[in-house]
């Protein structure tokens, strides 16, 4: 497994670690735990956003690691994240789910499958040049936009 993968999976589980023990009720750790990998997942596709803006100098090697960062974050399986009652109607001040989620089970396969095929081709030419990376980034952003769009209050 490349160094960065490991760096990533061991951030997520200190992460996980840490928001999971700061919370009692079992509903409001998985509440904490998805809201840590998403937080990551932003937190690695910012800067890839950005390059691609030309809000931030493109470089060739940080698009790569970011690219491969997002891409292993998206793999982390996290089905334990996603109990059914944890929506924002039951989790009002704590999450932003809408409750049509759990209803939508294939749709939301569907968009999770999206940004994992995107969030791979992404990786796999981030470090090739501005262009290369243009040419991918779009695709997820329109990957976590739909899913937002759908399954998440404003």
């Amino acid at each position: 497994m490349h160094s960065v993968a490991r760096w990533t999976l061991a951030v997520v589980g200190l992460t996980l670690a840490f928001t999971a023990s700061a919370a009692k009720d079992p509903n409001e750790k998985a509440i904490k735990a998805r809201q840590a990998v998403m937080t990551l997942q932003s937190w690695y596709a910012g800067p890839l956003f950005q390059m691609a803006k030309g809000d931030m100098d493109y470089d060739a090697g940080s698009a790569s690691v970011y690219a491969m960062a997002l891409h292993t974050m998206v793999t982390v399986k996290g089905d334990m994240m996603w109990p059914p009652g944890t929506d924002s109607d039951a989790y009002p001040d704590k999450s932003r789910t809408l409750p049509e989620l759990w209803s939508n089970w294939p749709a939301v396969g569907e968009k999770g499958q999206a940004l994992l095929d995107a969030s791979a081709a992404l990786a796999e030419v981030a470090g090739d040049g501005l262009d290369a990376l243009r040419s991918k980034v779009g695709a997820v952003g329109q990957a976590c936009k739909g899913c937002h769009d759908d399954f998440r209050a404003d």
